[in-house]
């Protein structure tokens, strides 16, 4: 995959630490937060935790760590602010139920998903679709006892739900997503669904990560001109590895999206160019954060691995 030259990132080592870390704490916090499989109802706190904890990667509550890592030492506090791991949690809650309910047969009826039985293939429909709901509900229960400034969690809630809802989030994303199926794809209508569908929830997850950091109006801006940048980035890779990766690598079905006609960045530019536009975006996403000089490295060392990464 093409990258974006000329940039001081961390090494490669550092991005794998980064991305331990996040994992670790995200996945301390889940467990925490979750309840435990034999709790009453047993059926669906079994599939909640079978699909939270099916080996994702945790990139978004590591962005927003990283975000939040960022934004404390440019003012002063190095290090992560006590508490941002719930905010992980919380996101990382999102973006399972979001895939719960995507892998459903009435929508994108895949029965892999990180290399494991999806939810409503181990659970069946209806578990699949409540611990989706169950999810979602726990997440929002999250975020309102976050550890941080009320003001600041009343900002961050609202920021994620207008993420993840329908004008212009995941949910409205997915709504496009389902109705462009089979017919031709616009270079104007794939951004559309790219940026809702799967960009919105990782912008916001670094700027919800700097909001809880303290981030003043300019750096919501810088984070949200990144944000909107490197999640773009991330799904027109994602569309190249469909097309380009075996199911066993990717982890879930390849193939599926020309299979189904979806709007995908290679079926309006090619494989070539849509390389060439994930690197020139990460490029144009690290020049939002050249005021934070050194203080941005694990941010964009995170954000190169989003264009590096080939699962």
């Amino acid at each position: 995959m093409a990258t974006a030259s000329g940039d001081r990132v961390a090494s490669q080592a550092d991005v794998k630490a980064i991305l331990r870390e996040g994992v670790e704490r995200t996945d301390a916090a889940l467990q925490r937060l979750l309840p435990p499989p034999a709790q009453v109802p047993a059926s669906i706190h079994a599939a909640m935790r079978h699909s939270v904890f099916a080996g994702g990667k945790r990139l978004r509550p590591v962005l927003a760590m990283q975000a939040a890592r960022m934004i404390s030492s440019a003012h002063g506090s190095p290090g992560l602010p006590e508490g941002v791991d719930d905010l992980g949690a919380a996101i990382e809650m999102l973006h399972t139920y979001s895939l719960i309910h995507d892998d459903l047969p009435a929508l994108d009826n895949d029965d892999l998903r990180r290399g494991k039985p999806t939810c409503h293939v181990a659970f069946g429909e209806a578990i699949a679709i409540l611990a989706g709901d169950a999810l979602q509900t726990l997440a929002y229960q999250t975020l309102a006892g976050l550890k941080c400034p009320p003001e600041r969690a009343v900002k961050i809630v609202g920021l994620i739900a207008e993420a993840t809802g329908t004008r212009e989030g995941m949910i409205g994303g997915q709504v496009l997503d389902l109705e462009g199926e089979h017919s031709k794809p616009t270079a104007e209508s794939v951004a559309a669904i790219h940026r809702a569908k799967t960009g919105a929830l990782i912008r916001v997850s670094i700027v919800s990560g700097g909001v809880y950091a303290g981030a003043e109006l300019d750096d919501a801006r810088r984070l949200t001109e990144f944000g909107s940048k490197a999640g773009l980035a991330f799904q027109i890779v994602d569309d190249v590895l469909d097309m380009t990766q075996d199911s066993q690598h990717l982890g879930k079905t390849a193939g599926k999206d020309m299979a189904t006609d979806k709007a995908t960045w290679p079926a309006v530019f090619g494989i070539e160019q849509s390389q060439r536009d994930a690197a020139r975006l990460i490029g144009e996403a690290f020049t939002a954060l050249e005021p934070y000089a050194a203080d941005a490295e694990g941010l964009k060392a995170v954000a190169r691995y989003l264009v590096e990464r080939t699962n």
